[in-house]
């Protein structure tokens, strides 16, 4: 298969697997989504589902979170880890928000990256997932997938992001970034797949060869 072939391939063979595509994290608007993606750096989504409801439930606005002390956040938000510049991060951003955004999570790539803590793929996750813009949210789950299964040359997220962005239909990037990370989880992990084991491996390189035998466990 040529690459763009080996991504139509993928593309329909996931939308088969997981025609529907909850959002992980929970929340019940952008702002809630915006602090639950901001927790989820270096931290897995069930971690942060279980931390984010005793947040909430002191603070699930701009107004109410600028006003609880940063070390009532810190103390909440510990188990998601870096604790520390996350709390300073959420609190800084409730009080912009409140000043320049009217108490509104802007619909904005370049105003969600300028606030504390939010990088590219967190605003991408926002936009994407919140507001429902095409954008390609790129971790280190899916640079891994898009480099095993040669959907990409990039040594970095950015590239890969540049790249899967090309390959795929634009109306597909939504729902599609969130079923890569669904496979990923499900099939194909670090551990659970060399690139020879899991079903679409197997399709789009029948002939790879494992020298040892993986199963999901």
């Amino acid at each position: 298969m040529t690459r763009a072939e080996r991504a139509r391939h993928i593309d329909s063979r996931l939308a088969e697997l997981y025609p529907e595509t909850p959002v992980p994290l929970d929340h019940k608007d952008p702002f809630t989504l915006l602090i639950a993606v901001l927790l989820s750096a270096q931290c897995t989504d069930v971690r942060v589902n279980q931390v984010t409801p005793a947040l909430f439930a002191l603070a699930d606005d701009p107004l109410t979170m600028a006003a609880l002390p940063v070390d009532t956040i810190r103390e909440i938000i510990r188990p998601c880890g870096l604790s520390p510049r996350k709390s300073q991060a959420i609190s800084d951003l409730s009080r912009i928000l409140l000043d320049q955004h009217s108490g509104q999570v802007p619909a904005d790539f370049a105003a969600l990256e300028a606030l504390p803590g939010v990088g590219h793929k967190t605003a991408s996750v926002v936009m994407a997932q919140a507001f429902g813009v095409p954008a390609f949210p790129v971790d280190t789950h899916i640079h891994r997938l898009a480099q095993r299964w040669k959907l990409t040359d990039g040594r970095s997220v950015e590239q890969t992001e540049r790249d899967l962005k090309k390959l795929f239909p634009r109306e597909h990037w939504n729902a599609l970034h969130l079923r890569i990370i669904f496979y990923g989880r499900e099939y194909c992990s670090a551990r659970g797949c060399d690139g020879t084991v899991c079903p679409l491996c197997r399709e789009l390189f029948p002939r790879r060869k494992s020298p040892v035998v993986i199963t999901k466990t």
